[in-house]
C-alpha cells in the first residue's frame, strides 16, 4: 500500500447539515454528537460548525454533507465536502 492511500484511509470525516450557502465555494456545516455530560451522565446534543470548500457551489442550505478533513484552504475552512448524503427535503 502506497503512502497515498494509507493518507486518505486516516482523514478524519463528519456527517452534518449545511446551514449556511451564501459564500462563494464555501458552505458551512453544522455537526451535531450526542455525549454524556461530564458531571451528571446524562446525554447531551453538543454541536459545532465549520467551513467546507464546495469548488462548484452544487450543495445548498438543509442538505446533508459528509466533510473531511485536508490541509488549510483559508483562515477558518480547512475541510471539503466528499459526497451528498441526503437532499433537502421541499416543504
Amino acid at each position: 500500500m502506497s503512502e497515498a492511500q494509507q493518507a486518505t484511509k486516516n482523514t478524519r470525516t463528519l456527517i452534518g447539515k449545511i446551514v449556511s450557502d451564501k459564500r462563494a465555494k464555501t458552505v458551512t456545516v453544522l455537526v451535531e454528537r450526542r455525549a454524556a455530560h461530564e458531571l451528571y451522565g446524562k446525554i447531551v446534543a453538543r454541536s459545532r460548525k465549520y467551513h467546507a470548500h464546495d469548488e462548484k457551489g452544487e450543495y445548498h442550505m438543509g442538505d446533508m454533507v459528509e466533510i473531511a478533513e485536508t490541509r488549510p484552504l483559508s483562515k477558518t475552512k480547512a475541510w471539503v465536502v466528499t459526497r451528498l448524503v441526503e437532499k433537502a427535503r421541499l416543504v
